[in-house]
């Protein structure tokens, strides 16, 4: 991976970094809403949840659409959201591996690549 790619991951995730903007983003996904829309469901001031959606649009994770005087949002890369979301959901442990497994590991990527 180059590193501008790396780059745009990061900013991508990033901006999922916050509970507040997990929460937005799951809100969003189950359909477009308006600032005061979101206000309503979550516990933080207008100005914080516009804070919130200006990072994630920054990030490209969402966008709106003027209707009228107020923008409504809605998510604008869903397959992505929707697939880190539900994996997080899922509650993956961590695996933990012995000294054994890491030399084992070793042993069968040097074999594969020829190096000794």
């Amino acid at each position: 991976m180059n590193i501008e790619t790396a780059n745009a991951y990061a900013a991508l995730l990033k901006a999922l970094t916050h509970p507040t903007r997990l929460q937005i983003v799951a809100e969003l996904l189950k359909g477009t809403k308006c600032v005061n829309d979101i206000q309503e469901i979550l516990p933080a001031s207008q100005a914080n949840i516009s804070q919130h959606l200006s990072v994630l649009r920054n990030a490209g994770l969402v966008d709106f659409a003027q209707d009228g005087s107020q923008r409504c949002y809605y998510v604008s890369r869903p397959k992505f959201a929707s697939v880190v979301l539900n994996h997080l959901a899922e509650g993956e442990a961590a695996i933990r591996k012995s000294k054994v497994d890491v030399d084992h590991e070793k042993q069968l990527r040097e074999g594969a690549c020829g190096v000794r």
